[in-house]
């Protein structure tokens, strides 16, 4: 007893030695019982893992796979493995391309003073449009201004002459058609 205590070392394994280099065979079962007896276990814990429950425990729930697609990762399955050709599972399915149909663009064309890029609606021809000159309600306005003033010796028809009050008319240079008037007011 005070040999084992001062080693303290586990008794040998039985079976024969063991020499470097060779593998260790697990030992024969020398006498140890078959089967679990649960009635020798302690009261009130739950038995170990690996052995039958004891009576009054539930037996413990199947192990279940980390992994969504059944059979994944499960090396013991057969056809599933490092370097094996995968197959998708039955239940699943690949995306789909939904196409969306884009509304079209409108472009809203302006039109001020100077002459716009733009097919003619009327010739179906890419122009730029040519603009001139018309007498509209702005220049009579500033007429009367000016006249109210004190401009009344003809210097109130300065807007006349003045393309900065007129309305600007925009005409394509192939049909002549007229195709719009930019108004100052």
């Amino acid at each position: 007893m005070s040999e084992m205590s001062s080693t303290n070392m586990p008794p040998p394994y039985p079976g024969p030695p063991v020499e470097s280099g060779q593998s260790q065979n697990p030992p024969p079962n020398l006498g140890y019982p078959a089967q679990f007896d649960a009635s020798k276990t302690t009261q009130g814990y739950p038995p170990a893992p690996g052995y039958p429950p004891a009576p009054g425990y539930p037996a413990p729930p199947p192990p279940q796979s980390f992994y969504a697609w059944p059979g994944y990762g499960q090396p013991n399955q057969p056809g599933i493995g490092y370097g094996q050709p995968y197959s998708m599972p039955a239940n699943y399915r690949q995306g789909t391309t939904v196409v969306v149909a884009q509304p079209p663009i409108t472009v809203v064309q302006t039109f001020r003073d100077v002459p716009v890029h733009m097919n003619c609606p009327h010739c179906r021809a890419e122009i730029v449009t040519g603009t001139h000159y018309e007498t509209g309600t702005f220049t009579w306005i500033i007429c009367f201004v000016l006249f109210f003033v004190g401009c009344s010796l003809g210097c109130c028809f300065f807007p006349f002459c003045v393309d900065g009050c007129k309305d600007v008319i925009h005409t394509c240079p192939n049909c002549r058609q007229q195709l719009a008037r930019y108004s100052r007011i």
